[in-house]
């Protein structure tokens, strides 16, 4: 097998010789070797320790995990025929040998030896944490279950990673496959001349002329925020909402609607045969929140505080619409393009004028200046190791001993046949091997305009926060000091917990100190100036109840649907989300919407009984930030004492101790209120 770049272990991936027929040979591969491996393991030691066990259990599992690593992404962000069946043939071999091994008493009764043994109170906190995981996580795998039962329990897991796969490859398609031609410089009226280049780019490519918009984010916001063409908006907007659904213009093509239930269906039965009342109770099992009950009051209060003031900024927006733009009523295809109106007539800005002040390669660069004053480190363009894309870029991160931390891809552009939205993922996690320490490797990725014509590409603010969001995440994963992957970085770190490094970096997007880094005029290199900012601060908060309650929409939703709905009631999951909607939403949703089709984070992601995770989160951001503003936002001190307490711990102790032991107290919502605009409101009786 060594002509198999997948098996080669020895550094990065080997991207370009990786092709779609080398991903099933190297998985039954791996999988049969660490099968014979695990077995001649838990047969021939008789006294079981981490250094003959744990550690070489942990090599076995990061060694298939660098196999998967690249073929996953790979699926993000080239996708293929070829490499998608290749890809779905092996999911639910990867999902069979996880609940097999989850299963494995033997393997189990090994764990608990160590646990039971001397060693145990001995080792650090950090592997104690890894066999306290793996103890709660055989039995979440069904470990005490009748062997009937554990037969069930991994069809309805092989057959979730399935679903979950096509309902993600059914949205992609269906946001690749529509597109709409404008001939005419009226039809284009309003929109940026940043996402006209786009557009004229990828009619030309396709032997059209004019301008071809698609449902690709840039394409799609630049038109549903920007176009005066109304009709224009409204079939974007229509197509945009009935993605991968049974109606709209591709009703029916690429429908979730059957996915999203059998999804629903099986977590349901799955968390039945562990014996729990629901999935979220399940779910919240590896969570900082204790209950769907401390859940719900946790949404309910942040609704009280934000439902009355998003109805005022609903009622402001459609008086100025009917004052200053004609309308009668505001159809759902106008709440963007007259909340932009608003916002230039308030603050006397828009994001599109923020552009030429953050190209790029100097965000970038500004990005890296922060987090090396922040947490004493340098980032720096690396050899480029072998790439999936030629706009790929790689980076290396160093301490201020010159010791390097860990390296990072860095894959910004939107294109076909890559997943929408931001992410970062792991390809390679930090551990002690026999062999030395194994640093770890991001892959960081966003779906930004592309550069056109020679110019950089140029990002508003909101994609500069996203940009700094994501790397807050990749921060966590490659400054841990911990040498056991199972709790290394962002593994092992609690769901609702994870959102805490990135949500806090986004902060510095709004400080003159750090903007002066991040911001450069594409033409004259002028940083943003003064009077933009301060219309920026005063518009920070526009909109922003009715931005927390379509949130708390998500989240109620979610929660909703892994409680208390039953696929096979008489309610149907757009019942529910009508219901949901009925209870928080301001801005009324028409009745075609089928926002629950594109909903990747919870039907095809890791945020199912877990999307609350954002703003739970956002409380401990918040929270952890307003000691930055009271020290400063560059101050050593705090900046060292957040990097050794959260980044370099991972999720080597519970999140709350970490927290209490870098914010010296439990955390308040207050913060969070005060940031978003929201703490003057009372209560609701």
């Amino acid at each position: 097998m060594k002509q198999n770049p997948l098996l080669d272990l020895s550094g990065l991936p080997k991207f370009d010789l990786i092709l779609p027929e080398h991903i099933e040979p190297a998985v039954d591969h791996i999988l049969a070797r660490n099968r014979q491996q695990i077995g001649r393991l838990v047969r021939d030691i008789k006294s079981p320790s981490w250094n003959n066990f744990m550690a070489v259990v942990e090599q076995l599992e990061d060694d298939l995990e660098r196999v998967w690593a690249p073929v996953s992404h790979l699926n993000s962000v080239r996708d293929t025929p070829e490499l998608r069946q290749a890809y779905q043939v092996c999911l639910p071999k990867l999902t069979d040998y996880a609940t097999e091994m989850g299963q494995n008493k033997a393997l189990f009764k090994k764990v608990i030896e160590i646990r039971d043994s001397d060693e145990f109170h001995r080792l650090d906190q950090s592997k104690r944490k890894v066999i306290d995981n793996a103890i709660r996580d055989f039995r979440l795998s069904g470990i005490d279950l009748a062997p009937d039962k554990q037969i069930r329990y991994r069809e309805v897991s092989s057959e979730l990673s399935s679903l979950g796969n096509q309902f993600s490859q059914n949205l992609l398609d269906a946001t690749d496959a529509w597109h709409v031609d404008v001939d005419d410089e009226q039809g284009v009226s309003g929109i940026p001349q940043n996402a006209l280049d786009l557009a004229r780019k990828a009619a030309e490519e396709a032997g059209a002329t004019g301008w071809r918009f698609s449902l690709q984010a840039p394409s799609y916001l630049a038109v549903i925020t920007y176009a005066d063409d109304r009709m224009l908006r409204e079939k974007m907007y229509r197509a945009y909402v009935t993605r991968a659904s049974e109606v709209g213009p591709d009703g029916g093509k690429w429908d979730n609607s059957e996915i999203i239930d059998q999804i629903l269906r099986l977590r349901r039965e799955q968390a039945a045969l562990l014996g729990y009342e629901n999935f979220a109770a399940l779910s919240l099992e590896t969570k900082m929140a204790g209950s769907s009950l401390e859940v719900f009051a946790f949404l309910d209060q942040l609704s009280k505080k934000s439902k009355k003031l998003g109805e005022k900024e609903v009622t402001e927006l459609e008086n100025f619409a009917a004052e200053n733009l004609g309308f009668d009523a505001l159809a759902p295809w106008d709440y963007a393009y007259v909340s932009e109106k608003l916002r230039q007539y308030l603050y006397d800005f828009s994001q599109e004028a923020l552009r030429p002040y953050f190209p790029l390669p100097k965000v970038l660069q500004g990005m890296f200046e922060i987090v090396g004053k922040l947490f004493e480190i340098r980032v720096e363009a690396s050899k480029p190791p072998q790439l999936w894309n030629p706009d790929v870029k790689f980076f290396k991160v160093l301490d201020f001993e010159e010791t390097i931390r860990g390296y990072f891809y860095v894959d910004l552009y939107s294109r076909k046949h890559k997943r929408g939205g931001a992410w970062m993922a792991d390809c390679m996690g930090r551990r002690l091997t026999s062999e030395g320490l194994q640093l770890p490797v991001a892959f960081l990725t966003c779906n930004f305009s592309a550069p056109v014509e020679g110019q950089p590409s140029l990002l508003t603010h909101e994609e500069v926060i996203t940009l700094f969001h994501e790397f807050g995440h990749g921060l966590h994963h490659m400054l841990t000091k911990i040498e056991v992957s199972g709790v290394a970085g962002i593994q092992g770190v609690p769901w609702d917990a994870v959102e805490l490094p990135s949500q806090f970096l986004e902060n510095w997007c709004w400080e003159r100190q750090a903007l002066d880094l991040i911001s450069g005029h594409v033409e004259t290199g002028e940083s943003l100036p003064q009077s933009l900012l301060i219309k920026m601060r005063k518009a920070k908060n526009f909109q922003s109840a009715m931005q927390m309650c379509r949130q708390i929409e998500f989240s109620l939703f979610d929660m909703r649907l892994h409680t208390s709905y039953d696929p096979d009631g008489e309610s149907t999951v757009q019942e529910q989300l009508n219901q949901v909607r009925s209870q928080v939403a301001v801005v009324k949703a028409p009745a075609f919407n089928r926002f629950q089709h594109s909903f990747g984070h919870i039907f095809a992601g890791g945020y199912a009984a877990g999307y609350y995770s954002y703003k739970w989160a956002e409380v401990l951001s918040a929270d952890a930030y307003s000691l930055f503003e009271e020290k400063g936002i560059f101050d050593p001190f705090t900046g060292r004492s957040f990097l050794e307490n959260i980044l370099e711990k991972g999720g080597s102790e519970e999140p709350m101790v970490l927290f209490e032991a870098f914010r010296g107290r439990k955390p308040n919502v207050d913060a969070l209120l005060r940031h978003s605009g929201l703490s003057p409101l009372e209560e609701a009786a």
